[in-house]
């Protein structure tokens, strides 16, 4: 096989003139119709996305926005290492589905009725052996001179054409030469997929789904080229992202200005830690290590956003709400720990479903529709019920009516900020995302806090993601967070 895709997950597109998403311009829908209507077959489709204003061409829109929606999609392929590009769903109801639906359908009853004539007619299948020709064609390699040549040699369209003439077209034989040469050229992945449709025998199902999988297959080789290429495509991306910044901060006067700000408190909270500690002064690393642990607590509703951080200020957001799952979530499992009996604890089984009910339950968490209070009385009643069902089931002493209250109110203050536990594992998780980002191996785990084992998994995924955006980020910026950091060391007077 000639390639194996990563798994992965889809990416934002961005553009430069949002606000004019939702206008219409009816000669550009009079293109779409012609589009729709002239396309051979269903599973060839090009509908714009978007309609321009009237007086801007969809040329000219494509050009002003290329250089942005090139750097966000480039963006994302770095700092993604899930990046995939997904199979596009359109709206149900939607016009455009409704419209690609009743084209699939007449082109395919089409195809069935002209299979039903006597003699058969074999016009419609003609186009599709065509175009799995040239489908067959795209997942080939320069060396790949005898599947080449095999393909030309079976889906010889000249003598197709001359055999449907001589009613001695042979379908099913050259579906099954597709069908093996589909085997040959898929991802293991496809495997499967590839090998039912040996199973479908009626031609119109047949091509149908053929032509499903060689969809699939079409985006697992995308899907691999991007994973090829972003190794290659980093540097070229910080280049070009720095050139765009340069851009923005020779014509914006103090445009650095929320980056010194964040600097500058990262600095100033070392040095008392520093001072306290009797220590040396951190070196600008650990300063600008410092400062972006602090991106996981960030008031984002409040607070200003560095200027460098922008473009990834909703992915810190996540980050944020992660790790507070995380931490509640390593709270509440050490809660139970510390009060139940170890012979339930120890059950590993048991805890692997409550570790499961309660990352559920708190799916939500972090979020301005979500509140954290509900969300711990909900995982309080369902901890203390399944824990009353555990110990009845397997002949442990049931929980007294003031232990049971005691968990419940533990469970309801775990997100208190005077709550130990809580804080014990908040200043761990972000020891352990320091520790991984100062690490000179990227790819050495450092050694986990106490307490944390059982989100190990989790906060290590975290971390990875972590990691990567602000090594990104760094690479970038660096030039403009050395400047900073040498005026805000030089500047400080409250060093030791």
């Amino acid at each position: 096989m000639p390639f194996e895709p990563d798994k992965s997950q889809p990416a934002e597109e961005s553009s430069d003139e949002p606000s004019r998403a939702g206008r219409t311009n009816t000669a550009e829908e009079s293109v779409r119709k012609r589009i729709r209507q002239s396309t051979p077959s269903p599973h060839r489709e090009n509908t714009p996305q978007a309609s321009p204003l009237g007086f801007v061409s969809v040329e000219e829109l494509m050009d002003a926005a290329k250089g942005v929606t090139n750097m966000a999609l480039a963006h994302e392929i770095v700092v993604n290492g899930d990046f995939q590009i997904k199979p596009a769903e359109l709206p149900q109801g939607s016009l455009e589905r409704t419209v690609r639906d009743i084209v699939h359908k007449a082109f395919w009853d089409c195809l069935e009725t002209q299979f039903s004539e006597e003699p058969p007619v074999y016009d419609h299948a003609i186009i599709l052996l065509g175009e799995l020709k040239e489908s067959l064609f795209s997942f080939l390699l320069p060396g790949h001179s005898r599947l080449r040549n095999q393909i030309n040699e079976v889906l010889d369209l000249e003598l197709i054409k001359q055999e449907a003439e001589n009613r001695t077209l042979d379908i099913p034989k050259l579906a099954n030469f597709t069908i093996s040469m589909m085997g040959t050229l898929c991802a293991p992945a496809r495997d499967e997929e590839v090998r039912k449709l040996q199973d479908i025998k009626e031609p119109v199902p047949l091509f149908r789904s053929i032509f499903a999988v060689l969809d699939l297959m079409k985006l697992d080789m995308a899907n691999f080229a991007i994973s090829s290429i972003r190794p290659h495509l980093i540097q070229q991306s910080v280049e070009y992202e720095r050139k765009k910044f340069q851009d923005f901060f020779e014509k914006q006067p103090n445009s650095l200005e929320l980056v010194t700000s964040w600097i500058k408190e990262s600095t100033e909270l070392l040095a008392k830690d520093s001072a306290a500690a009797s220590s040396s002064s951190p070196c600008p690393t650990t300063v600008l290590n410092h400062a972006y642990i602090k991106l996981l607590t960030w008031d984002h509703e409040c607070k200003p956003f560095p200027e460098t951080l922008v473009m990834d200020q909703i992915r810190f957001q996540e980050m944020k709400r992660e790790a507070t799952q995380l931490t509640l979530l390593g709270t509440l499992l050490l809660i139970i720990q510390n009060s139940t009996s170890p012979g339930i604890t120890s059950h590993a089984a048991f805890m692997d479903r409550m570790k499961s009910l309660i990352r559920l339950l708190l799916e939500g968490v972090g979020t301005p529709s979500d509140s954290t209070e509900e969300a711990l009385a909900t995982v309080s009643e369902k901890i203390c019920a399944e824990l009353g069902s555990y110990c009845s089931q397997h002949g442990f002493t049931p929980f007294s009516a003031k232990t049971e209250e005691s968990l419940r109110g533990q469970i309801r203050t775990a997100a208190s900020p005077s709550n130990q536990i809580y804080r014990l594992i908040d200043s761990r998780i972000q020891t352990f995302l320091l520790h991984y980002l100062s690490a000179a191996n990227p790819r050495s785990v450092p050694e986990l806090p106490g307490g944390l084992s059982p989100i190990q998994k989790e906060l290590e995924e975290m971390a990875v993601k972590f990691v990567r955006l602000v090594n990104y980020n760094k690479m970038v910026f660096s030039p403009y967070y050395d400047s900073v950091l040498a005026k805000v060391l030089n500047k400080q007077d409250v060093w030791p």
